[in-house]
């Protein structure tokens, strides 16, 4: 087995092995880095070897720094980086290329609307009635979307709610909340089968279904990075972040919400963002933390759309789609019975 991970900024690391009786064998590690002394190189071939094949991408760094003789200096790259690229070497799921991909970008809908049909689509994915598909959101009303166990009244502040036009909803994935301006923000979602992401672990799983944004963010001009668990990020700043949900059909929802225009005293003013998350950022004000496409490109946003559909177009082949009158339908159901309901906005008081 072969994976290869280009550290973002740094240098290229591979790895090749062998799994025997469920644990790496004959495990070796090149690339372009530096590393000192030399011999360390046999030092951490010695300890990814025998390591069991769900060993995750923590467990992994831990054993590599572990086995790190005294002073020993790695440039370019982390024991991370050599962790991340033996998860790539295990993973057997099937690839991007085994699918057939729509691209789905429609008609603006309201808020609400957009998280049903997410709900939709993800479980017509999962029983097989539609292929993957990767679909932009539009909508033209402002919206506060809060993830599935966060607290209403925790979160949002209904008088700068109501000040600013945001109405408030509740998607099924977790994460926290998304502030949703009405054309400030790009928001995709990605409907994929479960057997995508087979073998990973959660948190990798992340990395994976957002690398092809981060080939088309660099297009761009953006040095984009995936943070763990869910941030994509530049060297000027958090962009946006993503979640997911998993259907016990086999559906996955993975979606990301990007800024493109933020004004930081709206965030401020809309949602409750406490001390201790934002002394945990590392930063003083709410409005540092997001760091808008649009300052960073100077471009449209619908033209910044059209780079990525074309990216993923030409990563993975996919044809343009559409939603079908049955899913709006099914969507619109939805919409009444659940996504519009107190009961569900306030299902976490």
């Amino acid at each position: 087995m072969h994976g290869e991970y280009k550290v973002p900024g740094g240098k290229l690391v591979v790895v090749d092995l062998e799994v025997e009786d469920g644990r790496i064998a004959d495990f070796h590690l090149a690339g372009d880095f530096f590393l000192e002394p030399d011999d360390a190189l046999a030092d951490i071939d010695a300890a990814v070897t025998g390591l069991p094949v769900e060993a995750d991408v923590a467990t992994i760094a831990a054993a590599v720094r572990g086995a790190l003789p005294e002073g020993a200096q790695l440039l370019g790259f982390t024991p991370e980086a050599v962790a991340t690229a033996v998860r790539r070497a295990l993973i057997v799921a099937p690839g991007w290329a085994e699918f057939e991909w729509e691209v789905v970008h429609e008609k603006a809908v309201s808020p609400a609307m957009n998280l049903a049909l997410d709900e939709v689509l993800t479980a017509r994915v999962g029983d097989g009635r539609r292929t993957p598909t990767l679909r932009i959101w539009e909508w033209n009303e402002s919206a506060v979307v809060i993830g599935s166990f966060q607290s209403y009244r925790n979160e949002v502040d209904p008088e700068g709610a109501a000040k600013h036009g945001f109405q408030v909803v509740r998607r099924i994935s977790g994460g926290g909340a998304m502030l949703m301006a009405a054309n400030s923000i790009v928001t995709y979602s990605l409907y994929v089968p479960a057997s995508l992401v087979s073998g990973m672990t959660f948190a990798d799983s992340y990395a994976f279904l957002d690398d092809w944004v981060l080939h088309a963010l660099r297009s761009l001009g953006i040095d984009a990075t995936y943070q763990p668990l869910n941030d994509i990020a530049s060297s000027k700043g958090k962009i946006g972040g993503a979640a997911q949900k998993r259907l016990a059909n086999g559906g996955v929802l993975h979606h990301a919400t990007l800024s493109y225009d933020m004004d930081g005293q709206v965030l401020t003013e809309v949602l409750r963002i406490g001390r201790e998350k934002l002394s945990d950022k590392g930063t003083a004000s709410a409005a540092k933390r997001v760091d808008p496409l649009r300052s960073q490109t100077g471009m449209a946003r619908a033209d910044i759309i059209e780079r990525f559909k074309e990216t993923f177009t030409s990563l993975y082949g996919a044809k343009a789609g559409s939603i079908s009158e049955e899913e709006y339908a099914e969507a619109e159901a939805l919409v009444e019975s659940k996504f519009s309901t107190d009961a569900w906005l306030r299902r976490v008081p």
